[in-house]
């Protein structure tokens, strides 16, 4: 089974835990405190396998939790951080977040990695916490919660050559006749419902992939047809070839199909108008073929024109040799064809977004402190520590949400709610 597009949960590993411990040793008086940090958690890393086709796993698991990282020891100890949870992709999976849709990254090499959720830090212990005041504080902070996200995973296939054309043209029979591959063929429209790829080698030693994209209608840009599904895989790649019914079996115009097919991949993405591209006169085997070919190319003078039969094996050869030398010809297209994110990855501008410290609003009968620093505040603080309790105390009238309260009428005795805790406030 072809799976081209998935959505999964991540989530980093949380940080460990800080402690709170105390030297006791023999002739060590007033040893002080030796709480250990927490170690850091582990990220959850994409990493593209060249062995993988499909993004098929994804349907049988879809949540992926990076392990969190060790609490620290006594005598100062760290604790150990967390490895890092390592998922393979496909090469050609372009990654978003699935809330906001950000572009987060495109991974097409053998190797390529990506952080998707990073692993919190740990929590510092009571050594951190030492001041000239307070020289034996009882308190240590929890691990920071690691990054949990869903995201949107689309596979777009990678190959040198892609074959598209109107349905049963003779895509998959041409691909069988130059490749191993074995696409299913049959008498009927949308036969192949997923990207097929083989490996060509010509006469003289030179190789390539070619891939056989599934049939496209008119208004596939729309999303007819298997529209997006299809149109998302030519983006990949290098040179495009038309193949056409020179024959016209079953009513096909190939003067009609070139023109629809054409407008159709403009309308996806204009970019495709400057890539690279021939045309195969597919089934000249049989009758009508020739008047077809005559009557194609006197409609398109300037095309490449390859007449060919997958069926009988006829003119592959020409063609094949043709696509090697443009594909030597070209750049380094492996940067060059594929399609960039004109406001994703190239062009991705960062500006500084001032982010108010908190939002004070009023929900039913208590008051709701919305602010991301302060929602994390909360769940690396040990509540049951009265030193901890004092801290976070002190950070809120230090952040101003004590006076923010009191403006928006907060009285003694009114319930607070930061994140998942619940207290009152107190004058």
């Amino acid at each position: 089974m072809f799976t081209d597009h998935a959505s999964i949960y991540v989530k980093g590993g949380d940080g460990g835990n800080g402690i709170v411990s105390y030297r006791r040793e023999k002739y060590v008086p007033l040893g002080g405190p030796a709480g250990g940090d927490g170690g850091k958690g582990g990220d959850v890393v994409f990493v593209v396998d060249e062995g993988l086709r499909t993004l098929i796993d994804f349907r049988y698991q879809r949540h992926f939790k990076a392990s969190p990282g060790e609490p620290g020891g006594t005598k100062n100890k760290h604790g150990a951080n967390a490895d890092d949870m390592l998922v393979k992709v496909p090469p050609g999976t372009v990654v978003r977040d699935a809330k906001t849709g950000e572009f987060l990254g495109d991974l097409t090499k053998h190797g390529d990695r990506l952080v998707v959720a990073r692993g919190g830090r740990g929590g510092r212990g009571n050594t951190r916490f030492a001041t000239s005041v307070n020289k034996a504080p009882d308190m240590a902070e929890k691990g920071e919660p690691g990054e949990e996200r869903w995201l949107d995973l689309e596979l777009r296939v990678l190959a040198d050559v892609g074959l598209v054309g109107f349905p049963s043209v003779g895509k998959s029979t041409l691909l069988a006749a130059v490749t191993r591959a074995r696409p299913k063929v049959g008498a009927y429209h949308f036969t192949t419902l997923n990207p097929e790829l083989g490996v060509v080698e010509t006469a003289d030693g030179r190789d390539f992939v070619i891939a056989d994209l599934p049939g496209l209608i008119e208004g596939a840009h729309e999303g007819h047809g298997l529209g997006h599904e299809f149109l998302r895989h030519v983006q990949r790649t290098k040179v495009i070839v038309h193949v056409i019914d020179a024959a016209a079996v079953d009513g096909r115009d190939p003067v009609e199909d070139y023109r629809i097919i054409e407008e159709e991949l403009r309308a996806y993405d204009p970019a495709l108008a400057d890539r690279p591209r021939l045309v195969a006169a597919n089934k000249m085997d049989l009758p009508d073929a020739e008047a077809g070919l005559e009557r194609f190319r006197q409609a398109y003078p300037e095309l490449e024109v390859f007449p060919i039969s997958g069926a009988t094996h006829q003119g592959l050869d020409p063609l094949l040799r043709r696509l090697a030398t443009i594909l030597d010809e070209l750049p380094d297209v492996s940067e060059s064809v594929i399609k960039e994110e004109a406001d994703e990855s190239s062009h991705k501008v960062y500006r500084l977004e001032r982010k108010e410290p908190f939002v004070i609003e009023r929900q039913g009968n208590e008051f709701v402190v919305k602010s991301e620093e302060l929602e994390k505040l909360v769940k690396m603080t040990n509540f049951q520590q009265f030193d901890a309790v004092k801290r976070f105390q002190r950070i809120l009238k230090l952040r101003g949400v004590d006076d923010g309260l009191r403006k928006r009428g907060a009285k003694d005795g009114d319930s607070i709610r930061i994140g998942d805790m619940v207290f009152d406030f107190v004058e």
